[in-house]
């Protein structure tokens, strides 16, 4: 008796979930999930472009120069539409939405290939491994750090504190803090290159006693800080909070502007004004 293998096919809900679990998965390298976006974007254009072509005997014909702006438009279009619906960043989506038209325009004045390579040397040395850590470079504002400083006025008006600004920038923050409180001990640590000269250089011409290097906070010791200050992103809060529970000493804290952790709900919120995202402070025990 012969028998005849049957191959079960997958069904709706496996196939839903198959496709959650590859979401995931690329949402965890957002720039791979932006590559894709623009080339499934760039299959769709190419298609209407042949199908508008293929029409014998078109209603009206389109001036060359204004069809291809329309097609580099709707490129933009389509591309920050998907990326909104798979839940890319919204960074991510200002990108999607300006990079063709980027694109298009410096063809159009035919940029000399030498600023290509210039524009990418300089985004290289300013967001660095972004598409890894998922840290894109912000700047936070003066009223972050008056609040910043005047809550650790109100831990410790006197004695010192030694504190990290993970991911600093360009210093900003943690100039201020060493301006506005001597005694302490102010350190920033930034993964990209040119934000990390930048504020070298800064500390040096203004006199700062902050102290800035050039690595991934992951390979610092959270115990030798009193305060650890995070601007990062979403999708790096539960490594900086497992790493924080793991390392921080008693008492010591740890603050998070803009970006709280869902399973670590802070016993503290500072708002710094209404146009300014909230400090998120967690205080170790």
């Amino acid at each position: 008796m012969q028998m005849h293998s049957q191959h079960k096919q997958p069904s709706l809900f496996e196939n839903v979930a198959w496709s959650a679990r590859v979401l995931q998965a690329l949402n965890k390298t957002p720039a791979l999930l932006a590559l894709l976006v623009q080339g499934v974007t760039l299959g769709l254009i190419w298609l209407y472009a042949n199908l508008w072509n293929e029409i014998p005997n078109p209603l009206f014909k389109l001036d060359l120069t204004f069809y291809i702006f329309s097609l580099v438009l709707l490129q933009s279009m389509i591309a920050t539409t998907i990326a909104t619906c798979v839940g890319m960043a919204v960074w991510w989506r200002w990108i999607h939405f300006f990079f063709p038209i980027a694109l298009w325009m410096m063809s159009i004045v035919q940029v000399p290939s030498s600023v290509y390579l210039l524009g990418f040397i300089f985004t290289l040395a300013l967001y660095w491994t972004t598409f890894k850590t998922r840290v894109p470079f912000y700047p936070s504002r003066p009223a972050v750090w008056q609040a910043l400083f005047q809550y650790m006025q109100q831990r410790s008006a006197h004695q010192p504190l030694r504190m990290i600004d993970i991911g600093s920038g360009l210093g900003d923050l943690s100039m201020y803090i060493a301006q506005k409180r001597p005694n302490d001990v102010v350190e920033g640590i930034e993964i990209a290159p040119l934000p990390w000269l930048i504020s070298k250089v800064r500390s040096r011409i203004k006199g700062s006693n902050a102290k800035f290097t050039i690595g991934n906070y992951e390979k610092l010791n959270f115990a030798d800080y009193d305060i650890v200050f995070a601007y990062l992103s979403p999708a790096a809060m539960p490594n900086l909070w497992k790493k924080a529970s793991q390392e921080m000493r008693k008492g010591s804290v740890l603050i998070s502007l803009e970006f709280d952790i869902p399973e670590a709900l802070p016993p503290q919120v500072i708002h710094t004004g209404k146009s300014t995202p909230k400090l998120f402070v967690w205080r170790m025990s």
